[in-house]
């Protein structure tokens, strides 16, 4: 399937794989709509690269915790771009909670977590779905994480969501699937980005690198890529794309190697 022309919402898109999405959507043609909660300026400097691409932007404020304001940017964009095709639900959250430490992992932090990386996906999906439908179908990419797989990551709340969004997204793609919606999830590893503060140091990524099979961590760009296969193949629902080179599949490697 062609992305040409086809108008795509990517939630948490002003920065990261959220930018480094829209840019590659732009760059099949897509239309896109980049969605952002507090990051306006950088959410226009991504609309700006888009349209260089060639691509026609949108930015659009939401909260994506909060239903009433999906429900609002998802008419909107329908509205204003004659319709939906594609959602990437990338928006997320954490906080850096070394596992041990389960007296620091708050209900605060938990609601939080779980309100941003699980129950938003479902707002929007469910937002989404009549829009698609009109238009005969539609295609839906999760971004989720190697910590869903493997208990790693910021914290056992983040872990715990991810999880959860990787089972999401298969009884999603089950119950969409009359109707023409594909469903599936991309699963990054360690990333060069601001999520979360910025709390991977660049000593960390140069260590995971040594140790992963391809001799380096991916880029939000590689990401991208992979959401955008999700988005264009018609013959792919329910499923997880791990994008971690390699390692979660073969193991670390001997750095010496």
């Amino acid at each position: 399937m062609t992305l040409k022309d086809k108008i795509a919402l990517v939630t948490g898109g002003a920065t990261g794989v959220g930018r480094a999405t829209v840019l590659a959507l732009a760059r099949e043609g897509a239309v896109v709509a980049i969605n952002y909660s507090k990051s306006a300026a950088e959410a226009e400097e991504t609309a700006r690269l888009a349209e260089r691409a060639g691509a026609r932007a949108l930015t659009v404020q939401a909260d994506v915790t909060r239903e009433p304001q999906v429900r609002a940017m998802i008419d909107r964009v329908a509205r204003e771009l004659g319709g939906l095709d594609c959602l990437v639900n990338n928006a997320g959250w954490t906080a850096r909670v070394p596992h041990r430490q389960l007296d620091d992992l708050t209900d605060e932090i938990w609601d939080r977590v779980f309100a941003t990386n699980l129950r938003a996906p479902f707002y929007c999906v469910r937002a989404a779905v009549p829009h698609m439908e009109r238009r005969g179908g539609g295609a839906v990419v999760n971004v989720t994480s190697v910590a869903g797989f493997t208990g790693t990551g910021s914290s056992m709340a983040y872990a715990a969501s991810k999880a959860g969004l990787n089972t999401l997204t298969k009884s999603l793609a089950r119950a969409l699937a009359p109707s023409r919606i594909r469903v599936n999830a991309v699963a990054p590893g360690l990333l060069r980005t601001n999520f979360g503060g910025g709390f991977i140091t660049d000593e960390f990524l140069e260590q995971t690198g040594r140790v992963t099979p391809i001799g380096r961590t991916v880029t939000a760009e590689e990401t991208a890529d992979t959401v955008v296969f999700l988005l264009a193949n018609p013959a792919m629902t329910g499923h997880t794309s791990i994008v971690d080179g390699g390692l979660s599949a073969l193991g670390p490697m001997d750095p010496r190697r």
